[in-house]
């Protein structure tokens, strides 16, 4: 059980009705019909006996207390349905919580919600009680909304950035080693084939980085947000260079220190707990950022870019790999459920802000793949060892935060199959003087 599961309580057990409660009025059938249009393509059940859709439905949405329907009333959309998932107030049936997938994508694909009429709107409150507006207490798992952190700092300050970083990344070390498996890489892998391993994939990920940095012996690669050191135990294993990973988590730290030792690398590779901000400004002659742009924020990515600009050496190689928007007009900001339960103050923009911006800074960007299917392949790899591992997860972080990443990771891969989000790795170079960058005339990691 994690830190906040002790002090808070678990949130695996649905609440209990308060007394008094037993006025007869909408049943929980009716306002599920009241706030949807056409044929269920699920089965759904309520605490009062009520049931609707169809019977065989391979799918069951269980709505088991009073205080799941009212965060399902008092924060419609995602927000509310995360609310009473996490807390077991809702239970999907048909589907394991490590990987609920096969839920997310019926209900996207062919559920239609309505908007009641007002006159519904008022009969469905009236029979149901004024009290039912009033927002249950939220999940223990679920950050302050975006207007509380202001006490925590500034958006994207340090102080905040901190907490952001520890409230998704310190959950368990112990947790992420069964979720992520022996490599613990948390970001993208690259798939030669959909009958590779999670092993093999991120293997070819790290290959893949290395290989457009031209790394080779002796050279000196700084990864900022590095992790639990993958990429600079990777670099400093099978090309020999000398790694330095920072990382906000100290938890990563910690764990990433540990394993450069037990591997035998200590000398060639280090794992710092440091802001990148305040990374050595001696010149590298690589930089990889890999999946840390998303906790920048769109605003500052000019500082971002220009800093690790400032850490190369004239014709160095920069490789950024981050998530992104499947265009440049999608709003930057995070849905309601990532940002409360996955990634505070996360932010994303387009691939071509992202382009854009490396060249303002005066880098040359000279090229950029998307990886958006292989994201796909890599989540549902990470659901099914949630799956397999589930009641070791549950028993190191408690009950709602598991259910929190199996939902997480399904409804991630849902998106980056459907395109809705994409993945993508920028490579550009620092020039030296007469725009001299040492890149070959054709990409010298393809064969």
């Amino acid at each position: 059980m994690s830190l906040v599961d002790r002090e808070r309580g678990a949130a695996g057990v649905p609440a209990t009705p308060p007394a008094g409660s037993g006025r007869r009025g909408p049943s929980v059938a009716d306002v599920v019909r009241a706030l949807t249009a056409g044929p269920l393509p699920v089965r759904v059940t309520g605490y009062d006996g009520s049931r609707l859709g169809p019977a065989d439905a391979g799918i069951t949405l269980s709505i088991r207390s009073e205080r799941g329907l009212s965060y399902l009333l008092t924060a419609p959309g995602d927000l509310g349905m995360a609310r009473a998932y996490v807390s077991g107030d809702l239970a999907l049936e048909g589907v394991h919580p490590g990987d609920p997938y096969e839920a997310l994508r019926v209900l996207k694909d062919e559920l239609r919600v309505r908007t009641p009429t007002v006159a519904e709107g008022l009969a469905l409150v009236r029979g149901l009680g004024w009290e039912r507006l009033l927002p249950p207490p939220a999940p223990p798992q679920e950050a302050l909304p975006r207007w509380k952190r202001i006490v925590g700092g500034l958006r994207h300050s340090r102080f905040r950035d901190s907490s952001a970083i520890s409230h998704h990344y310190d959950v368990s070390n112990a947790f992420y080693e069964k979720v992520l498996g022996p490599s613990m890489t948390y970001t993208c892998a690259v798939f030669r084939s959909p009958d590779d391993t999670l092993e093999e994939a991120q293997a070819s990920k790290y290959d893949l980085v290395a290989g457009k940095l031209a790394l080779r012996p002796g050279m000196r690669l700084l990864d900022v947000g590095c992790g639990w050191g993958g990429m600079v135990r990777h670099a400093a294993r099978e090309y020999g260079v000398k790694a330095l990973g920072v990382t906000l988590s100290r938890a990563q730290a910690q764990w990433a220190q540990a394993a450069i030792a037990r591997e035998g690398l200590t000398g060639l590779a280090e794992v710092r707990h440091m802001d990148y901000r305040d990374a050595p400004g001696k010149e590298f002659d690589a930089v990889s950022s890999i999946g840390l742009t998303e906790h920048i924020g769109v605003r500052n990515y000019p500082a971002y870019f220009g800093f690790l600009r400032d850490r190369l050496r004239p014709e160095g190689r920069l490789l950024n790999h981050c998530i992104t928007r499947a265009d440049n007009r999608a709003p930057h900001r995070s849905g309601a459920f990532i940002d409360r339960y996955v990634f505070p103050d996360g932010e994303l923009a387009g691939p071509g802000r992202v382009i854009s911006e490396l060249h303002d800074v005066g880098l040359e960007v000279h090229h950029e793949e998307n990886l958006r299917q292989h994201y796909a392949l890599t989540l549902a790899a990470w659901c099914r060892n949630l799956v397999e591992h589930w009641d070791f997860c549950v028993a190191e972080v408690g009950t709602g935060t598991a259910r929190v990443w199996g939902l997480y990771m399904a409804g991630s891969r849902l998106a980056f199959e459907r395109n809705g989000i994409q993945l993508h790795q920028v490579l550009a170079t620092r020039n030296g003087p007469d725009a001299v960058n040492g890149y070959p005339l054709r990409p010298d990691w393809l064969p």
